[in-house]
């Protein structure tokens, strides 16, 4: 009978293949480290405070031959001779001398307001500022602006004053959160325009205290980074791909039909070669706004299939013959699953990325909050009932290990490989998971990069390009180990004959892709 390829490999093989992945593993990782910059560049752009007497829907450039009629501060004579529909703050993205590129991907714009405390206009508890923003855009210095999008957004505006609230701390500025404003899904441009004004009359943007200034900051993909992130996928994805392809041909050559590990199997190689898929070569002369949703998309189509193969994996070695190869036997945890990525994915439409006038992150109720938190809830409970499968697992192949003192020496060394090869193969699964969620955990409170000699490491693309890296192998070792090997038993007649009562009732003649796979069925049977 044939068997998978982790069981039929020599062991001298099976080191040099572990070897080659760690290689590669290293090799992605310092990719990122040492030639990939940043992720990502934040540009802050303070806002010209340009005159709109007649109140047109002109755009209103900040500099260059054409530039609006400014006021310097509000402080200035002719400031306090209009009113604050006369204003709009305008903002050249980028700044003078430069342009973006498609390169870039996406671009946040965040805004920084700079409020003055005054005893006679505080800034109100629960204060809700509202902006009517404007964008455009053109690809030459000479031509027309040309209409993005136009809309009244509203935003909470949240602010501390670090000082008692008295005449002699007039002036004194307000500590405000950053708002998040708008999101473009594609920079197909070259100069970007923003219009902004804060429409004033007696119900709205009242109590938002005295505005000195706005700043906007512009934060986009790094062109360099786009080029190894892209490069990256360009080389797994065939790689991938071809692997998946090489499998599922390897499973039909078999006598009997694919059982349910060897299908999960086979969905996550589909699912890391639809994440693979370098789609973003095509953004570069196409103006897809939707290429955010659609990474994410991809992202939790790996993270659901993964998901689910780690619980499936974990219990085809638990099931007995009657539960076996039955995906409803597995559906709460795949429910859980299901529902984690479900709500995720619909915080993700809710953030509005096909709308560029809509934030990410608000909401009066913020909805966000519950999302994560519902779904991190739903990740740990994941990530405890696998640590607890494994356990039986493990628990499990050991009830078979007092069986092996009764075989011939041989048969009990290669059962003692076969068992070491997949207890390894479990340890690493879980290990995995683990850096995953630690990695990710560091990244949200450690971000930039660390100088060592004369090279400077960039942690966070290190990070990026080394997860990545890291699922594509795991992946690929899950898809090669698990694929059915060309090569049978070779035994000896009197061998065969001595044996064949342990094999069969360690095996009880049950079909599946492993011997571990088949033996762990019986004890759980029994």
């Amino acid at each position: 009978m044939a068997g998978a390829i982790i069981e039929k490999m020599s062991t001298k093989k099976l080191v040099l293949f572990v070897f080659f992945i760690l290689l590669f593993q290293i090799f992605s990782i310092l990719v990122g480290a040492l030639i990939s910059p940043s992720p990502t560049t934040a540009i802050s752009y303070l806002a010209t405070k340009c005159i709109n007497f007649h109140r047109t829907r002109a755009w209103l450039m900040p500099w260059g031959s054409n530039r609006c009629q400014q006021v310097h501060s509000f402080d200035d004579p002719l400031a306090k001779t209009l009113d604050a529909n006369d204003i709009v703050f305008a903002v050249h993205v980028p700044l003078p001398n430069t342009e973006m590129s498609p390169w870039f991907q996406y671009m946040l714009a965040v805004l920084q307001f700079d409020i003055a405390f005054k005893m006679i206009n505080q800034i109100e508890d629960d204060v809700v500022i509202t902006i009517d923003a404007r964008l455009a855009y053109r690809d030459d210095m000479t031509s027309e602006w040309t209409t993005k999008f136009h809309s009244v957004e509203q935003r909470p505006l949240r602010c501390t004053f670090a000082v008692s609230k008295t005449y002699e701390n007039e002036g004194r500025f307000y500590h405000c959160d950053p708002i998040p404003f708008m999101e473009l899904g594609s920079v197909a441009h070259k100069y970007f325009l923003m219009n902004l004004r804060l429409p004033v009359n007696d119900t709205m943007n009242v109590g938002i205290g005295e505005i000195k200034d706005i700043h906007v900051v512009g934060i986009h993909q790094n062109g360099g980074f786009t080029k190894v992130w892209i490069s990256m996928k360009t080389v797994f994805s065939p790689w991938i791909s071809v692997a998946t392809v090489w499998y599922w041909y390897r499973i039909r050559l078999l006598a009997r039909p694919p059982v349910l590990l060897e299908k999960v199997i086979f969905a996550l190689g589909l699912s890391m070669a639809f994440l693979d898929m370098p789609v973003e070569w095509l953004s570069m002369g196409f103006e897809w706004t939707w290429m955010l949703l659609f990474e994410d998309a991809q992202q939790c189509a790996l993270y659901s299939v993964l998901f689910c193969f780690w619980i499936i994996f974990c219990g085809e070695h638990l099931m007995d013959q009657r539960q076996r190869n039955l995906l409803s036997a597995y559906w709460w945890q795949v429910g859980l699953v299901v529902f984690g990525s479900s709500v995720l994915l619909i915080f993700d439409l809710m953030c509005g990325r096909q709308n560029p006038g809509v934030s990410l992150f608000f909401s009066y109720l913020k909805p966000h909050i519950t999302f994560i938190i519902v779904a991190g809830i739903s990740v740990c409970l994941y990530f405890f009932s696998l640590c607890r499968m494994v356990h039986c697992v493990f628990r499990t192949i050991s009830g078979k290990l007092q069986q092996l003192p009764t075989m011939p020496e041989t048969r009990r060394l290669r059962y003692k490989g076969i068992i070491f090869r997949f207890k390894f193969l479990m340890l690493a699964t879980l290990t995995c998971a683990a850096l995953t969620i630690i990695f990710f955990i560091l990244n949200q409170v450690s971000e930039g990069h660390w100088h060592w000699g004369d090279y400077t490491l960039q942690v966070h693309s290190a990070f990026l390009t080394g997860i990545y890296g890291m699922w594509n192998l795991y992946v690929f070792t899950i898809i090669f180990l698990y694929a059915p090997s060309h090569k049978h038993n070779r035994k000896k007649l009197g061998d065969t004959q001595h044996t064949g009562s342990q094999e069969t009732q360690l095996t009880c003649g049950e079909q599946g892709p492993t011997e571990v796979y088949r033996i762990t069925g019986k004890v759980a049977e029994e």
